[in-house]
């Protein structure tokens, strides 16, 4: 189905949720007729399911839409998350901003240079695999 057929039972039910909401008055009143309230009750209930189901439709109109559009993107190559980028199984404690290096406290004694270095706290997790080419580039930087 299409998203315009949701749009139109979106608002078909809008206008059933107003009717209900026209009539609960009359139920209400003074000379208040009793049989309008379940009436009313019932056309509200009634119009807010149309609204839920048209929705539903135009977003599975849209989920179908797309799906059938997507293109493929070649998934770019991301750095291995884990320990320390210098030693490995340690739990990285900052991140070195201008090396792009995540560093445990013992590596960050060796790698402080409070002139060229910016520190932030990493925000990842340890895991226990090093990463060679982070190494290769801190030792040479």
């Amino acid at each position: 189905m299409s998203s315009r057929m949701g749009n139109w039972i979106i608002g078909f039910g809008v206008i059933v949720v107003f009717a209900g909401l026209c009539i609960l008055p009359g139920a209400m009143g003074k000379s208040a007729d009793q049989s309008l309230l379940p009436v009313g009750a019932c056309l509200f209930s009634l119009g807010a399911i149309c609204v839920a189901a048209g929705i539903y439709m135009k977003a599975r109109s849209l989920q179908a839409l797309s799906a059938t559009n997507v293109s493929p993107v070649p998934s770019v190559a991301r750095k291995q998350r884990g320990g320390c980028d210098l030693c490995g199984p340690e739990a990285p404690v900052v991140f070195c901003k201008i090396h792009q290096l995540h560093m445990c406290g013992n590596c960050l004694a060796q790698h402080y240079d409070l002139r060229s270095c910016i520190y932030i706290p990493t925000p990842r997790k340890a895991t226990n695999k090093p990463n060679k080419a982070a190494q290769a580039k801190a030792r040479g930087a």
